[in-house]
């Protein structure tokens, strides 16, 4: 039997995390915060249920910043290798946001719209027939 459940790790492996059940699709991010913590030209993450996701492993550090929204971000990232990890947000407590790249389950990630397209590098192209908000999802 496959399990449904996903799991993540930094790039040197300290930090280990359980993500619990989805809740929600994977999705692109053009905002230039997502830009800037990743170092990419979007971010792309995956929602999970926070009463389910558990960090099993590794010291995490965080940083606090409000968004472009308005809404109060929480970046957390490995304090040994500084990986971006996840970002939290008291607007929905309820759900924790991986960064995709730290699944260990790469080929399970499939992104269902992009976000925040006002901001977007030329340089960088996705499926233009994917759903796209010129700010946040509504």
């Amino acid at each position: 039997m496959v399990s449904d459940s996903m799991t993540a790790s930094c790039l040197c492996g300290t930090v280990r995390i359980s993500c619990g059940k989805q809740a929600g699709p994977a999705a692109y991010c053009h905002c230039a915060d997502c830009r800037k913590c990743t170092g990419s030209a979007f971010n792309v993450s995956l929602a999970f249920e926070s009463d389910s996701f558990q960090v099993q492993s590794g010291k995490i550090g965080t940083f606090m910043k409000n968004a472009d929204s308005g809404h109060e971000l929480t970046r957390h990232f490995c304090l040994n290798c500084g990986s971006p990890l996840y970002t939290s947000s008291p607007k929905h407590p309820d759900r924790v946001y991986v960064k995709a790249g730290i699944i260990d389950q790469p080929t399970r990630v499939r992104p269902a719209y992009q976000s925040w397209t006002q901001s977007k590098v030329e340089w960088a192209t996705i499926d233009p027939l994917l759903p796209s908000y010129q700010k946040g999802r509504p």
